[in-house]
C-alpha cells in the first residue's frame, strides 16, 4: 500500500476552509488549475467529492463537514512540531516542580537553590517532599519532576539522570579507639560497635 501524500492535509484545510477553488489557490500561491488538480486527487484518495456544486459556488459534502476539524487540527499540530523550539523565558515561567528527596539535601542545598530559582525565575515555587524508600515509580508517573539520590545501574532507562556530587562515608570513632590504628577492613570495621540510625523508625541491630 502506497504512502499517502500528507501534503494534500494542508491543501484540504486550505480548501474547506475558503469553500472556494480560486480563493484556495490564491491562499496557498498556486494556479486555478494546479489548486483543481489538487482537488481531484483529493477526491481519489479520500473516496468522497468533498466540495460538490451549489448554485454559483461550493458546498461541503457531509464527509467533509466531518472531518474538517480534525484535518485543521492536524495541519496546526503539524506545524507546531516542525516549528523551531522557542527558547524558554525563565523570567516568564510559572509552575511549582516537585523536588522529592533524601534526608539532608534541603539542609545542605535548598536555601541556594531557592535564592537561585528566586532570582533566575521568579514565577517558580519549589516543593519538597520525603523520600522514604528508593522507588522511582513517582518519578515515571510524573507526580514528581525530580528525584535526588544514589545514581545505580538498575535506573530506568526512561529516566534522565545526570550526577550532581560524589559523596563518601565518613566513620568517626573516639580517640584512642581501635580503628583508629592501623587499616580498616571490612572484617575489623564490621567488629566494632556501631550507632544505627533508621530512617523508618525500626528496631533493628547492626551487625
Amino acid at each position: 500500500m502506497s504512502r499517502p501524500d500528507f501534503n494534500l492535509l494542508v491543501t484540504l484545510d486550505v480548501l474547506l476552509a475558503e469553500g472556494s477553488v480560486a480563493r484556495a489557490a490564491r491562499r496557498l500561491r498556486l494556479s486555478p488549475s494546479a489548486m483543481s488538480r489538487a482537488l481531484a486527487r483529493l477526491r481519489e484518495t479520500t473516496g468522497d467529492p468533498l466540495l460538490v456544486r451549489a448554485g454559483r459556488g461550493l458546498v461541503p459534502t457531509p464527509r467533509a463537514m466531518e472531518i474538517r476539524e480534525r484535518v485543521s487540527h492536524l495541519v496546526q499540530d503539524g506545524e507546531t512540531i516542525l516549528r523551531p523550539a522557542e527558547k524558554l523565558n525563565l523570567k516568564q515561567l510559572v509552575r511549582t516542580f516537585t523536588l522529592r528527596t533524601s534526608e539532608g539535601f534541603v539542609e545542605n542545598f535548598g536555601p541556594c537553590l531557592i535564592a537561585r530559582v528566586a532570582e533566575e525565575a521568579p514565577g517558580v515555587r519549589l516543593r519538597f517532599i520525603q523520600k522514604p524508600d528508593k522507588d522511582s515509580a513517582p518519578l515515571r508517573e510524573g507526580t514528581v519532576d525530580l528525584e535526588t539520590g544514589v545514581v545505580e545501574k538498575t535506573t530506568a532507562p526512561e529516566l534522565r539522570v545526570q550526577a550532581l556530587f560524589r559523596d563518601r562515608y565518613i566513620g568517626v570513632v573516639r580517640k584512642g579507639h581501635p580503628l583508629a590504628r592501623g587499616e580498616i577492613t571490612p572484617s575489623r570495621y564490621a567488629t566494632g560497635r556501631h550507632i544505627y540510625v533508621s530512617r523508618r523508625g525500626t528496631r533493628q541491630r547492626a551487625d
